[in-house]
C-alpha cells in the first residue's frame, strides 16, 4: 500500500510539473504574442502621425485649390449670364432678320455675267430630270429637318417671388397641428402626395399602381388613374393645371389628361425604376429620376428624350425644377446634391456633405434654400446663392423619407420612417412632432394657405392635419 501511494504521488508530480511547463510555453508564447502586438501598435501610431502630418502640410494647397475652384464657378456663372444675353440679342436680331425676310418684296433684274450657253435652251434628258428631282427631294428633307417639334428652353422667366414675400410676410407660421381625419385610399403604401395648384383638391399615388383626385376636406374621390404596371412612384401637376405626370417602377413616366383621366402619353428610356419626376415652369418639359443613375429631360412636344444626366454614380432618388428657371436639382443615394443647367445637360456644382444615402431634396418657395434628407434621419440646409451647408440636423436614427416647405417658408415638415411628422421651425430651430401614424410616414404636403397638412403612410391611409 505504501508503495502504492508513492508511486501516484510520483505520478501526479510528474503530470504536475509537465503542466507547468506547458503552462509556462504558452505564457511565454503569449508574451512574446503580445510584445508584437505592442511593436505593430506602435508603428501605426508613428505612421498615423506621419500621415497626419502629410495631410497637413497639403492643407494650405487644397485650401488654394479650393478658393480658386470656387472663385471659377463664379467666373462660370458670370459667363452663362453673359452667354445668355448674348443669346437673347441673337434671337432678337434673328426675329428683326425674319421681320425683314416677310416684307414687301422688291424684284431686282437678274443680270447674266459671263458666256451664254446655249444648252440652257436645250430640252431636259432624263439624267438631268433626275438630278433635279433628287436635288428637290434633299431640299425637302433639310426643310423638314428645321421644323422639328422640339421646344426651346424659355431665356426670360419672371417668378412669382412677390407672392412668395407677402406669404411670408402675412401668413403666421403654425406648429400646433391636430390629427383631423383618416382617409383609408389605397391598399398598399402611399408613396406620393402633391396638392392642386389652385384648388381644394390633392393626388395620392401608390404602390398599387394608382393615383387618385380627391376634393377637400371630405376626402372624396374625384377621379381614378390606372395604367402603370408597377408602383408608382411620385407624381406633379402641370403648370397649367390639366395635367398630371406619373412616375413608376415600371421604367415609365406617364402623361394624363385630368379633364377625362386617360394616359395621353407614355415617356420611355429608362432601363430601372422611375423613382421621381417634375414638370418645368413652362409646361414643355419633364424631367424624371431613375434607380438607373440617371436623369432625363424629356420634351412633350416632340415626345422625346432631350438629354440624358450622367454624373451620379448610384440611384438618382430625388428631382426637382428650380422655381422658374431652366436648372434642375437631384439628390442621390450616391450622398451628393448636384445642380444641372437643363438646356445643355450638364453638371453645374455638387454639393458634399450628406453621410448616407439621399432620400429627396427640395427649394423654399423663393427658391433661396435647399432642403435635403437622408436615410439616417439627418437634413441639411444649404444657401442655394453661395452653394454652401447652412446647418445640419440629426432627428434619426429612423430615415426622413420626404420634406417639403411650407409656403411661408419658415416650417419644414419631414415625414420619418418611424411614423413621426417633425416641423423645424426654421427660425427658432425648435422641432415640433405630429404623432398619429401607425406605420411609416411616406410622404408630407402643406395646403395653399399652410392650415392644413396631409401626410400619407405605409399602410395606405392619408392623415389630415389642422
Amino acid at each position: 500500500m505504501g508503495m502504492t501511494r508513492t508511486l501516484d504521488c510520483f505520478q501526479s508530480e510528474c503530470k504536475a510539473k509537465e503542466n507547468m511547463l506547458k503552462i509556462q510555453k504558452e505564457r511565454d508564447f503569449h508574451r512574446m504574442h503580445y510584445k508584437r502586438i505592442v511593436q505593430e501598435k506602435t508603428k501605426l501610431i508613428n505612421d498615423l502621425k506621419g500621415l497626419k502630418l502629410h495631410y497637413a502640410s497639403y492643407e494650405p494647397t487644397i485650401k488654394v485649390l479650393h478658393e480658386k475652384h470656387q472663385a471659377l464657378l463664379k467666373e462660370k456663372m458670370l459667363i452663362s449670364l453673359e452667354r445668355d444675353r448674348a443669346v437673347g440679342k441673337i434671337t432678337g436680331l434673328q426675329a428683326t432678320l425674319k421681320t425683314l425676310d416677310t416684307g414687301p418684296n422688291v424684284h431686282f433684274p437678274i443680270i447674266r455675267v459671263g458666256h451664254f450657253c446655249e444648252k440652257e435652251n436645250r430640252p431636259e434628258g432624263p439624267t438631268q430630270k433626275c438630278l433635279r428631282e433628287a436635288r428637290g427631294q434633299n431640299k425637302c428633307k433639310m426643310l423638314m429637318k428645321g421644323n422639328t417639334k422640339d421646344s426651346e428652353f424659355p431665356t426670360d422667366m419672371q417668378s412669382n417671388l412677390d407672392m412668395n414675400l407677402f406669404k411670408e410676410n402675412l401668413c403666421p407660421a403654425k406648429f400646433d397641428y391636430k390629427l383631423n381625419n383618416i382617409l383609408r385610399l389605397h391598399e398598399l403604401p402611399v408613396s406620393c402626395i402633391i396638392m392642386h395648384p389652385c384648388k381644394d383638391m390633392l393626388i395620392s399615388c401608390s404602390e398599387d399602381r394608382l393615383w387618385k383626385l380627391v376634393s377637400l376636406p371630405k376626402g372624396n374621390v374625384l377621379l381614378t388613374g390606372s395604367g402603370h404596371t408597377d408602383w408608382l412612384s411620385s407624381c406633379c401637376f402641370h403648370p397649367s393645371e390639366n395635367k398630371l405626370a406619373t412616375s413608376s417602377g415600371d421604367t415609365t413616366v406617364k402623361l394624363w389628361d385630368l379633364s377625362k383621366g386617360d394616359c395621353v402619353l407614355t415617356l420611355e428610356g429608362h432601363s430601372h425604376a422611375v423613382w421621381s419626376c417634375t414638370w418645368h415652369s413652362c409646361g414643355n418639359f419633364v424631367a424624371s429620376a431613375s434607380l438607373d443613375m440617371t436623369s432625363k429631360i424629356w420634351d412633350v412636344n416632340s415626345e422625346r428624350c432631350r438629354y440624358t444626366l450622367y454624373g451620379h454614380t448610384d440611384s438618382v432618388n430625388s428631382i426637382e425644377f428650380f422655381p422658374f428657371s431652366n436648372t434642375l436639382l437631384t439628390g442621390s443615394a450616391d450622398k451628393t446634391l448636384s445642380i444641372w443647367d437643363a438646356r445643355t445637360g450638364k453638371c453645374e456644382q455638387s454639393l458634399y456633405g450628406h453621410m448616407h444615402s439621399i432620400n429627396d431634396a427640395t427649394f423654399t418657395p423663393r427658391g433661396h434654400i435647399i432642403a435635403s434628407c437622408d436615410t439616417c434621419g439627418v437634413i441639411k440646409l444649404w444657401d442655394f446663392r453661395k452653394l454652401l451647408p447652412i446647418v445640419s440636423i440629426d432627428i434619426g436614427p429612423s430615415p426622413v423619407n420626404e420634406v417639403n416647405f411650407d409656403p411661408t417658408g419658415r416650417v419644414l415638415a419631414q415625414a420619418s420612417s418611424n411614423g413621426i411628422i417633425h416641423l423645424l421651425d426654421l427660425t427658432s430651430g425648435h422641432i415640433h412632432k405630429l404623432m398619429g401614424h401607425e406605420s411609416e410616414a411616406q410622404t408630407v404636403v402643406f395646403s395653399h394657405d399652410g392650415k392644413s397638412l396631409y401626410s400619407g403612410g405605409s399602410d395606405g391611409t392619408l392623415r389630415s392635419w389642422c
